[in-house]
């Protein structure tokens, strides 16, 4: 077996470390910096690498780290894996996504046991399941955003083969499986890569401190290090997709940007292997070049996240204004409006959170609605609240089936966060386990400093660090049973089908979707070809004109409404939504 390592802050030597043997390794003059040996191993060998006399430390490129970030590696036979289902793929046309964390997702936080869960999500309709990080990371529990080896995936979650079963069940199923990856930082604790060369740079900071070379001396290793990992989990993994957290935080400054290299290597992968692979921006930048082609100057991403449909739509059902959501708030429904008809609220406007203008304008008529990808809610949006509070806790059934109704029959590709569908009300808070003290106090203080500028007393802040944080945030299966959940579930099952079923649901074209709203009367009636979703936020009864005389019959409404009269009104509950054809 043929060991390798780029290791250009080595001076003298540098030795491989293969269970108690070591053995010198020899630079590769054809390719500066590395170092490589050859000898005889097999699967689940430990091995690090010591330079200049160092420590032990493990491979920068494992595929599994038994002992956790810190520990050895361990060998991982390539193409030894089983695999009991081919697929053929489906790209983002048409998906609905479904985002979850694989230590809360189930009590017992494990891969195997999310797998066993997929037939639940088939059932519900969506098409792919988002995989949040699932990189090796210090301790047991973790949202995964602090990983240090993101070739490999975390032990107590199952390790690489528990990736692959999941994957695998996932594919029999029907599903896609996207995973979330972390480019724009590495974690703090137990990071051996400054030791190998320059993976970080201090000539751009972050808000986790030096940022990823993706621009200074030796970028091009930093670079096929993240290209290479990435483009594993598609091959080796046989994953449909990858979300890319935070491009935004991505200090670049070259001419060929990072993603704009990424996404033209997925797209040669995906030609090569015959099937569609895509990739998911989180960005702020409210930029459609992210997504635009390469060839017309974009970055040829494959959709990004659209956060100005999000923070349009929870101002217009909660009336929070703090933060970013301030630009929201002073017309909610506007706001809505105006990201489900252009894309964007923020396409050159000025944002009064930022103190300037911000955003680029969409170009709807060439610019497929698909593209963006929308939710009501996600991991951030719930996680980064003080107590970790879903829309379930304090929104009435009514309205989160409006919601609902609004993702699931609007023109971006919907995601929805795990538990959802049933309304769940379990929080979902931010842990962590970092077995380094000093750390976690800093991460507990941390916390608790954010949320007191926004008036919290520190004692009502959820300790990260506490088993029973993260204990409070798994979901509790059996809630799907009791009312109103149940029916909540129902409403979901029903709005999925009908998104597959009537094709002015998936029409790529945003340039044709129409949203008529009254502001004050808190209601909305969202226009897609001949279906109209019609949502009453008030809670006192509605009539809303969806079209001309007699027209119009009910496909799916959360009360049990009659079609609209002669004069074209539908007369609609409090807190209700209806979806209709005219």
């Amino acid at each position: 077996m043929l060991f390798e390592v780029w290791a250009p802050a080595a001076r003298e030597r540098v030795v491989l470390r293969l269970g108690e043997s070591e053995l010198p390794m020899a630079p590769r003059p054809e390719r500066a910096g590395w170092w490589a040996v050859e000898t005889p191993a097999e699967e689940g060998d430990r091995y690090g690498f010591r330079l200049d006399g160092g420590p032990p430390l493990p491979d920068p490129r494992s595929r599994r780290q038994p002992e956790g970030p810190g520990g050895p590696s361990a060998v991982v036979v390539p193409g030894a894996y089983p695999w009991r289902h081919d697929r053929a793929g489906r790209g983002l046309a048409g998906a609905v996504l479904y985002e979850l964390h694989t230590g809360t997702f189930t009590a017992e936080g494990t891969l195997d046991a999310a797998a066993a869960r997929l037939g639940d999500l088939a059932a519900l309709g969506v098409t792919h399941v988002e995989l949040m990080p699932v990189c090796p990371f210090p301790g047991t529990h973790g949202w995964g955003y602090d990983g240090v080896a993101p070739w490999a995936v975390h032990e107590p979650y199952g390790g690489p083969d528990a990736l692959r079963r999941f994957a695998d069940t996932a594919h029999g199923l029907g599903l896609g499986v996207v995973l979330d990856v972390v480019h724009n930082h590495f974690g703090p604790s137990g990071n051996p890569l400054p030791a190998f060369g320059p993976y970080t740079t201090g000539a751009h900071r972050t808000p986790w401190g030096e940022a990823v070379n993706l621009d200074g001396p030796g970028s091009d290793e930093v670079r096929a290090y993240l290209r290479e990992s990435a483009l594993a989990w598609l091959r080796d993994f046989r994953l449909d997709g990858l979300r890319l957290d935070a491009v935004h935080a991505l200090a670049d400054g070259r001419a060929l940007t990072f993603l704009e290299e990424l996404s033209a290597a997925v797209d040669a992968l995906a030609a090569e292997l015959g099937r569609p692979l895509f990739l998911i921006a989180e960005s702020d930048r409210c930029d459609p070049r992210t997504t635009a082609p390469r060839r017309s100057g974009g970055l040829g991403l494959h959709a990004q996240w659209n956060d100005d449909f999000h923070h349009g739509l929870h101002t217009a059902l909660t009336g929070e204004s703090q933060g970013y959501y301030a630009d929201f708030a002073r017309a909610p429904l506007a706001a809505l409006a105006k990201s489900l008809t252009r894309g964007f609220f923020h396409d050159g406007t000025h944002s009064a959170f930022r103190g300037r203008t911000h955003g680029r304008p969409v170009d709807v008529t060439s610019t497929p609605a698909h593209r963006f990808v929308a939710c009501a809610q996600n991991h951030d949006q719930i996680g980064n609240r003080a107590l970790g509070d879903r829309l379930g806790r304090t929104l009435s059934p009514g309205l989160l089936a409006c919601a609902a109704a609004l993702l699931l029959t609007g023109p971006f590709t919907p995601m929805l966060f795990m538990g959802e569908e049933w309304g769940a009300t379990t929080p979902w808070q931010y842990f962590t386990d970092h077995p380094d003290p000093v750390l976690a106090d800093a991460v507990r203080e941390g916390r608790r400093r954010e949320f007191a500028a926004y008036g919290w007393p520190p004692d009502e802040i959820p300790d990260p660090q506490a088993r029973a944080t993260r204990d409070r945030s798994v979901l509790r299966w059996s809630e799907r049973e009791r009312e109103p959940h149940a029916r909540l579930l129902a409403w979901h099952r029903e709005l999925i089908a009908l998104r597959r079923s009537h094709p002015d649901l998936t029409d790529p074209d945003l340039g044709a979707v129409r949203v008529v709203f009254d502001e004050d009367a808190r209601r909305l009636v969202l226009c897609r070809g001949e279906v109209r979703t019609v949502v009453n936020l008030a809670p006192e009864p509605a009539r809303v004109r969806v079209g001309g005389a007699g027209a119009g019959r009910v496909l799916e409404a959360w009360e049990p409404v009659g079609p609209p009269g002669a004069d074209g009104v539908l007369s609609l509950p409090g807190e209700s939504c209806a979806v209709l054809a005219v």
